[in-house]
Protein backbone atom coordinates (compact mmCIF):
# COMPACT_ATOMS: atom_id res chain seq x y z
CA UNK A 1 0.00 0.00 0.00
CA UNK A 2 1.28 3.45 -0.91
CA UNK A 3 2.15 5.95 1.79
CA UNK A 4 -0.93 8.10 2.50
CA UNK A 5 -0.72 11.65 1.19
CA UNK A 6 -0.70 14.23 4.01
CA UNK A 7 -3.05 16.72 2.33
CA UNK A 8 -6.78 16.08 2.61
CA UNK A 9 -8.71 15.98 -0.67
CA UNK A 10 -12.38 16.73 -1.30
CA UNK A 11 -13.60 15.26 -4.59
CA UNK A 12 -16.65 16.98 -6.09
CA UNK A 13 -18.53 15.23 -8.91
CA UNK A 14 -21.26 17.32 -10.54
CA UNK A 15 -24.18 15.52 -12.17
CA UNK A 16 -26.78 16.79 -14.58
CA UNK A 17 -28.96 14.07 -16.06
CA UNK A 18 -26.11 11.54 -16.42
CA UNK A 19 -26.39 9.50 -13.18
CA UNK A 20 -24.88 6.27 -14.50
CA UNK A 21 -21.94 8.12 -15.97
CA UNK A 22 -21.51 10.16 -12.79
CA UNK A 23 -21.37 6.95 -10.75
CA UNK A 24 -18.72 5.58 -13.13
CA UNK A 25 -16.65 8.73 -12.56
CA UNK A 26 -17.18 8.44 -8.81
CA UNK A 27 -16.14 4.76 -8.91
CA UNK A 28 -12.89 5.66 -10.65
CA UNK A 29 -12.21 8.51 -8.22
CA UNK A 30 -12.92 6.35 -5.17
CA UNK A 31 -10.35 3.84 -6.36
CA UNK A 32 -7.82 6.62 -6.72
CA UNK A 33 -8.37 8.15 -3.25
CA UNK A 34 -8.49 4.93 -1.25
CA UNK A 35 -5.04 5.73 0.20
CA UNK A 36 -5.61 9.50 0.35
CA UNK A 37 -7.24 11.19 3.32
CA UNK A 38 -10.50 12.84 2.28
CA UNK A 39 -13.83 12.06 0.69
CA UNK A 40 -16.30 12.80 -2.07
CA UNK A 41 -19.44 14.84 -2.59
CA UNK A 42 -21.67 13.95 -5.53
CA UNK A 43 -23.89 16.89 -6.43
CA UNK A 44 -27.05 16.56 -8.49
CA UNK A 45 -27.55 19.92 -10.17
CA UNK A 46 -31.36 19.83 -9.97
CA UNK A 47 -31.65 17.37 -12.87
CA UNK A 48 -35.37 16.82 -12.29
CA UNK A 49 -35.27 13.42 -13.99
CA UNK A 50 -34.76 11.07 -11.06
CA UNK A 51 -30.96 11.44 -11.16
CA UNK A 52 -30.72 12.31 -7.47
CA UNK A 53 -32.54 9.15 -6.42
CA UNK A 54 -30.44 7.03 -8.80
CA UNK A 55 -27.24 8.54 -7.40
CA UNK A 56 -28.37 7.83 -3.84
CA UNK A 57 -29.30 4.27 -4.71
CA UNK A 58 -26.01 3.73 -6.53
CA UNK A 59 -23.98 5.09 -3.64
CA UNK A 60 -25.97 2.92 -1.20
CA UNK A 61 -25.45 -0.19 -3.32
CA UNK A 62 -21.71 0.45 -3.35
CA UNK A 63 -21.63 0.73 0.43
CA UNK A 64 -20.49 4.35 0.37
CA UNK A 65 -23.20 5.99 2.42
CA UNK A 66 -22.68 6.05 6.18
CA UNK A 67 -18.91 5.62 5.86
CA UNK A 68 -18.15 9.32 6.25
CA UNK A 69 -16.37 9.22 2.90
CA UNK A 70 -19.19 9.94 0.44
CA UNK A 71 -22.23 12.21 0.43
CA UNK A 72 -24.88 12.63 -2.27
CA UNK A 73 -26.50 16.06 -2.19
CA UNK A 74 -29.03 18.06 -4.19
CA UNK A 75 -28.11 21.59 -5.28
CA UNK A 76 -31.75 22.67 -5.36
CA UNK A 77 -31.41 24.65 -8.59
CA UNK A 78 -29.49 24.44 -11.83
CA UNK A 79 -27.28 27.51 -11.74
CA UNK A 80 -24.75 26.00 -14.12
CA UNK A 81 -21.32 24.42 -13.78
CA UNK A 82 -19.86 26.98 -11.40
CA UNK A 83 -22.87 27.18 -9.11
CA UNK A 84 -23.15 23.40 -8.88
CA UNK A 85 -19.49 22.96 -8.02
CA UNK A 86 -19.70 25.81 -5.52
CA UNK A 87 -22.51 23.96 -3.77
CA UNK A 88 -20.35 20.85 -3.51
CA UNK A 89 -17.30 22.77 -2.29
CA UNK A 90 -19.35 24.46 0.45
CA UNK A 91 -20.39 21.09 1.86
CA UNK A 92 -16.84 20.39 3.07
CA UNK A 93 -15.88 16.73 3.50
CA UNK A 94 -18.70 14.29 4.28
CA UNK A 95 -17.28 13.80 7.79
CA UNK A 96 -17.49 17.55 8.42
CA UNK A 97 -13.80 18.42 8.07
CA UNK A 98 -12.43 21.12 5.83
CA UNK A 99 -10.13 19.77 3.12
CA UNK A 100 -6.79 21.20 2.03
CA UNK A 101 -7.52 20.58 -1.64
CA UNK A 102 -10.71 20.34 -3.69
CA UNK A 103 -10.72 18.15 -6.78
CA UNK A 104 -13.37 18.87 -9.40
CA UNK A 105 -14.24 15.93 -11.62
CA UNK A 106 -16.68 16.00 -14.52
CA UNK A 107 -19.29 13.27 -14.72
CA UNK A 108 -17.81 12.19 -18.09
CA UNK A 109 -14.22 11.97 -16.84
CA UNK A 110 -12.49 8.84 -15.57
CA UNK A 111 -9.28 9.26 -13.52
CA UNK A 112 -6.63 6.74 -14.51
CA UNK A 113 -4.30 4.99 -12.04
CA UNK A 114 -2.22 7.49 -10.06
CA UNK A 115 -3.90 10.52 -11.62
CA UNK A 116 -5.31 12.13 -8.47
CA UNK A 117 -2.21 11.41 -6.41
CA UNK A 118 -0.11 12.97 -9.18
CA UNK A 119 -2.02 16.25 -8.78
CA UNK A 120 -1.69 16.18 -4.99
CA UNK A 121 2.04 15.48 -5.14
CA UNK A 122 2.56 18.10 -7.82
CA UNK A 123 0.94 20.82 -5.72
CA UNK A 124 3.01 19.73 -2.74
CA UNK A 125 6.20 20.10 -4.80
CA UNK A 126 5.18 23.41 -6.43
CA UNK A 127 4.00 25.86 -3.76
CA UNK A 128 3.31 28.68 -6.25
CA UNK A 129 0.87 26.48 -8.16
CA UNK A 130 -2.61 27.05 -6.80
CA UNK A 131 -4.46 25.06 -9.47
CA UNK A 132 -3.36 21.82 -11.16
CA UNK A 133 -5.17 20.20 -14.07
CA UNK A 134 -4.90 16.80 -15.70
CA UNK A 135 -3.93 15.69 -19.17
CA UNK A 136 -7.19 14.69 -20.86
CA UNK A 137 -7.47 12.00 -23.47
CA UNK A 138 -10.58 10.76 -25.25
CA UNK A 139 -11.82 7.21 -24.95
CA UNK A 140 -10.77 6.94 -28.61
CA UNK A 141 -7.16 7.58 -27.46
CA UNK A 142 -7.11 11.05 -29.05
CA UNK A 143 -5.56 13.78 -26.85
CA UNK A 144 -7.85 16.65 -25.90
CA UNK A 145 -6.40 20.14 -26.20
CA UNK A 146 -6.83 21.59 -22.71
CA UNK A 147 -3.80 23.83 -22.22
CA UNK A 148 -4.70 27.43 -22.96
CA UNK A 149 -3.67 31.08 -22.90
CA UNK A 150 -6.07 33.70 -21.64
CA UNK A 151 -8.41 35.10 -24.33
CA UNK A 152 -7.45 38.48 -25.80
CA UNK A 153 -8.59 40.63 -28.72
CA UNK A 154 -5.50 39.49 -30.65
CA UNK A 155 -6.40 35.87 -29.95
CA UNK A 156 -9.95 36.51 -31.17
CA UNK A 157 -8.60 38.02 -34.40
CA UNK A 158 -6.23 35.11 -35.00
CA UNK A 159 -8.87 32.47 -34.28
CA UNK A 160 -11.50 34.01 -36.54
CA UNK A 161 -9.15 34.78 -39.45
CA UNK A 162 -7.86 31.21 -39.83
CA UNK A 163 -4.97 32.51 -41.90
CA UNK A 164 -1.46 31.08 -41.73
CA UNK A 165 0.54 34.34 -41.83
CA UNK A 166 -1.67 35.89 -39.13
CA UNK A 167 -1.39 32.78 -36.95
CA UNK A 168 2.39 32.84 -37.24
CA UNK A 169 2.51 36.54 -36.41
CA UNK A 170 0.24 36.10 -33.37
CA UNK A 171 1.45 32.65 -32.35
CA UNK A 172 1.94 33.73 -28.73
CA UNK A 173 -1.67 34.94 -28.55
CA UNK A 174 -3.30 31.77 -29.85
CA UNK A 175 -5.60 30.60 -27.07
CA UNK A 176 -5.04 26.87 -27.57
CA UNK A 177 -1.43 26.05 -26.76
CA UNK A 178 0.55 23.16 -28.30
CA UNK A 179 -0.04 19.93 -26.40
CA UNK A 180 2.45 20.04 -23.49
CA UNK A 181 4.89 17.13 -23.22
CA UNK A 182 6.12 18.10 -19.76
CA UNK A 183 4.28 19.46 -16.75
CA UNK A 184 4.38 23.19 -16.27
CA UNK A 185 2.60 26.50 -16.13
CA UNK A 186 -0.30 27.45 -18.42
CA UNK A 187 -2.75 30.34 -18.22
CA UNK A 188 -5.75 28.06 -17.70
CA UNK A 189 -6.94 24.56 -18.35
CA UNK A 190 -10.20 22.63 -18.50
CA UNK A 191 -12.25 22.14 -15.35
CA UNK A 192 -13.02 18.48 -16.16
CA UNK A 193 -10.22 17.37 -13.81
CA UNK A 194 -9.02 20.31 -11.75
CA UNK A 195 -7.44 20.39 -8.29
CA UNK A 196 -7.49 23.68 -6.36
CA UNK A 197 -5.94 24.68 -3.07
CA UNK A 198 -8.60 25.80 -0.61
CA UNK A 199 -6.23 28.67 0.27
CA UNK A 200 -6.74 29.96 -3.28
CA UNK A 201 -10.52 29.88 -2.94
CA UNK A 202 -10.30 31.59 0.45
CA UNK A 203 -8.41 34.41 -1.20
CA UNK A 204 -10.27 34.89 -4.50
CA UNK A 205 -13.69 33.37 -3.83
CA UNK A 206 -15.44 30.48 -5.54
CA UNK A 207 -16.63 30.28 -9.14
CA UNK A 208 -18.44 33.37 -10.36
CA UNK A 209 -22.01 32.14 -10.68
CA UNK A 210 -22.75 34.79 -13.29
CA UNK A 211 -21.26 32.31 -15.77
CA UNK A 212 -23.87 29.63 -16.42
CA UNK A 213 -21.53 27.54 -18.55
CA UNK A 214 -18.21 28.20 -20.32
CA UNK A 215 -15.48 30.67 -19.37
CA UNK A 216 -16.04 30.01 -15.64
CA UNK A 217 -12.78 28.09 -15.20
CA UNK A 218 -11.00 30.63 -17.41
CA UNK A 219 -12.24 33.36 -15.08
CA UNK A 220 -11.23 31.40 -11.96
CA UNK A 221 -7.69 30.84 -13.24
CA UNK A 222 -7.45 34.50 -14.27
CA UNK A 223 -8.49 35.68 -10.80
CA UNK A 224 -6.01 33.25 -9.25
CA UNK A 225 -3.25 34.62 -11.52
CA UNK A 226 -4.16 38.19 -10.57
CA UNK A 227 -3.77 37.15 -6.91
CA UNK A 228 -0.30 35.68 -7.55
CA UNK A 229 -1.20 31.99 -7.98
CA UNK A 230 -0.22 29.84 -10.96
CA UNK A 231 -2.17 27.23 -12.90
CA UNK A 232 -0.21 24.16 -14.01
CA UNK A 233 -0.87 21.40 -16.52
CA UNK A 234 0.27 18.02 -15.13
CA UNK A 235 1.05 15.43 -17.80
CA UNK A 236 1.56 12.70 -15.20
CA UNK A 237 -2.15 12.92 -14.32
CA UNK A 238 -4.08 11.17 -17.09
CA UNK A 239 -7.88 11.28 -17.20
CA UNK A 240 -10.10 9.77 -19.89
CA UNK A 241 -12.70 12.29 -20.99
CA UNK A 242 -15.73 11.66 -23.16
CA UNK A 243 -16.63 15.36 -23.37
CA UNK A 244 -19.76 17.43 -24.07
CA UNK A 245 -22.16 14.79 -22.73
CA UNK A 246 -24.28 17.09 -20.57
CA UNK A 247 -24.05 20.10 -22.90
CA UNK A 248 -24.55 18.29 -26.21
CA UNK A 249 -21.94 20.61 -27.74
CA UNK A 250 -20.94 18.09 -30.41
CA UNK A 251 -24.40 18.38 -31.99
CA UNK A 252 -24.70 22.19 -31.80
CA UNK A 253 -25.63 24.03 -35.01
CA UNK A 254 -24.68 27.21 -33.20
CA UNK A 255 -23.54 28.10 -29.71
CA UNK A 256 -26.37 28.72 -27.21
CA UNK A 257 -27.08 32.17 -25.80
CA UNK A 258 -25.27 31.40 -22.56
CA UNK A 259 -22.00 30.89 -24.46
CA UNK A 260 -22.24 34.41 -25.90
CA UNK A 261 -23.23 35.80 -22.49
CA UNK A 262 -20.28 34.06 -20.82
CA UNK A 263 -17.83 35.28 -23.45
CA UNK A 264 -18.97 38.86 -22.98
CA UNK A 265 -18.92 38.55 -19.19
CA UNK A 266 -15.33 37.31 -19.24
CA UNK A 267 -14.05 40.11 -21.46
CA UNK A 268 -15.91 42.82 -19.55
CA UNK A 269 -14.65 41.57 -16.19
CA UNK A 270 -11.02 41.41 -17.23
CA UNK A 271 -10.75 43.97 -20.05
CA UNK A 272 -13.58 46.41 -19.35
CA UNK A 273 -16.51 47.35 -21.56
CA UNK A 274 -14.34 48.92 -24.25
CA UNK A 275 -12.00 45.93 -24.17
CA UNK A 276 -14.94 43.58 -24.68
CA UNK A 277 -16.16 45.60 -27.64
CA UNK A 278 -12.63 45.65 -29.06
CA UNK A 279 -12.45 41.85 -28.76
CA UNK A 280 -15.74 41.53 -30.66
CA UNK A 281 -14.52 43.96 -33.33
CA UNK A 282 -11.33 41.90 -33.67
CA UNK A 283 -13.40 38.73 -34.07
CA UNK A 284 -15.55 40.35 -36.75
CA UNK A 285 -12.47 41.66 -38.59
CA UNK A 286 -10.85 38.24 -38.49
CA UNK A 287 -14.01 36.64 -39.83
CA UNK A 288 -14.03 39.20 -42.66
CA UNK A 289 -10.54 38.10 -43.67
CA UNK A 290 -11.56 34.45 -43.51
CA UNK A 291 -14.63 35.04 -45.66
CA UNK A 292 -12.63 37.00 -48.21
CA UNK A 293 -10.23 34.06 -48.48
CA UNK A 294 -13.20 31.74 -48.99
CA UNK A 295 -14.60 34.03 -51.69
CA UNK A 296 -11.29 34.12 -53.55
CA UNK A 297 -10.97 30.34 -53.24
CA UNK A 298 -14.59 29.86 -54.35
CA UNK A 299 -15.54 27.79 -51.32
CA UNK A 300 -18.32 28.17 -48.80
CA UNK A 301 -17.31 29.48 -45.36
CA UNK A 302 -18.20 27.13 -42.51
CA UNK A 303 -19.00 29.80 -39.92
CA UNK A 304 -22.11 28.63 -37.99
CA UNK A 305 -25.28 30.24 -39.37
CA UNK A 306 -26.12 33.46 -37.56
CA UNK A 307 -22.96 33.39 -35.42
CA UNK A 308 -21.80 36.91 -36.24
CA UNK A 309 -25.24 38.37 -35.69
CA UNK A 310 -25.58 36.68 -32.31
CA UNK A 311 -22.08 37.77 -31.34
CA UNK A 312 -22.80 41.39 -32.22
CA UNK A 313 -26.21 41.48 -30.53
CA UNK A 314 -24.85 40.00 -27.32
CA UNK A 315 -21.96 42.46 -27.39
CA UNK A 316 -24.20 45.51 -27.78
CA UNK A 317 -27.23 44.67 -25.68
CA UNK A 318 -27.62 45.52 -21.99
CA UNK A 319 -25.78 43.11 -19.70
CA UNK A 320 -28.34 40.51 -18.56
CA UNK A 321 -26.71 40.12 -15.15
CA UNK A 322 -24.35 42.39 -13.21
CA UNK A 323 -20.68 41.54 -13.38
CA UNK A 324 -19.34 40.46 -10.00
CA UNK A 325 -16.88 38.12 -8.35
CA UNK A 326 -18.19 36.09 -5.47
CA UNK A 327 -16.07 36.76 -2.42
CA UNK A 328 -15.83 35.21 1.00
CA UNK A 329 -14.80 31.88 2.37
CA UNK A 330 -16.65 28.78 1.14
Amino acid sequence: MATPTAATVHVVVLNWRTPEMSLDAADAAMREIQDIDGGMTIVDNDSGDGSFEKLQAGAQARGWLGTGRVAVVQSGWNGGFGAGNNHGIRQNLPDGRRADLVYLLNSDALPQPGSIRALVDYLAANPRAGIACSRLRGTDDVPHDTAFRFPTAAGEFEDASRTGPISRLLRHRIVSMPQPVTSGRVDWSAGASMMIRMDVLDQIGLFDEGFFLYFEETDLCRRAADAGWETHYVVESLVLHIGSVSTGMKTWKRAPDYWYDSRRRYFEKHHGRLGALWATAAHLAGTGIYRLRCLLARRRPDTPPGHLGYLLRHALRAQPRPVHVEKGKP
